[in-house]
């Protein structure tokens, strides 16, 4: 985790896929070596917390899924 970037909670998918887009804009246009680099690791920690938040949501969606199932079948 990049130490500038702190939690990332507050934001909104649709502001961390900003980001995530603005990063790599500046990754092409610069030619600074220790630049890129750390803005590597900013993408990094973005793509991280969105594939936890949509990984999250998958998971709970099929674990309601599981739930309504269960409420249909009726054993006795």
């Amino acid at each position: 985790m990049h130490p500038g970037i702190g939690d990332l909670s507050h934001l909104t998918d649709t502001q961390l896929e900003d980001k995530i887009t603005q990063l790599s804009r500046y990754y092409h246009v610069t030619a600074n070596d220790d630049v890129r680099q750390q803005i590597i690791l900013i993408l990094d920690d973005y793509k991280i917390e969105l594939e936890t938040r949509r990984y999250n949501a998958k998971k709970k969606m099929q674990q309601d899924n599981d739930n309504d199932l269960d409420n249909l079948i009726n054993v006795s």
